[in-house]
């Protein structure tokens, strides 16, 4: 299982992790923040859980691209 979580609210919108992992993250026409998409909000911490593994590595380097580091992702 790998878990990937978002603290949107502390987003900046630069736009790193929509170009590390397009498949995982999205800009918020709204309000000009990152969308983990098919996440669950929960206290402002957006949660993915996926079986799918072939994720981790674009999702990681989202992680270390984001400048306030606010993407954790996790393997189990």
């Amino acid at each position: 299982m790998v878990v990937v979580t978002l603290q949107r609210d502390k987003c900046i919108g630069c736009n790193y992790c929509v170009e590390m992992a397009p498949a995982q993250f999205q800009m918020s026409k709204k309000d000009g923040k990152s969308v983990l998409i098919k996440s669950v909000d929960a206290k402002g911490f957006h949660t993915l859980k996926s079986a799918d593994h072939t994720i981790v590595e674009n999702c990681e380097l989202a992680a270390k691209a984001c400048p306030v580091h606010i993407i954790t992702v996790k393997e189990t």
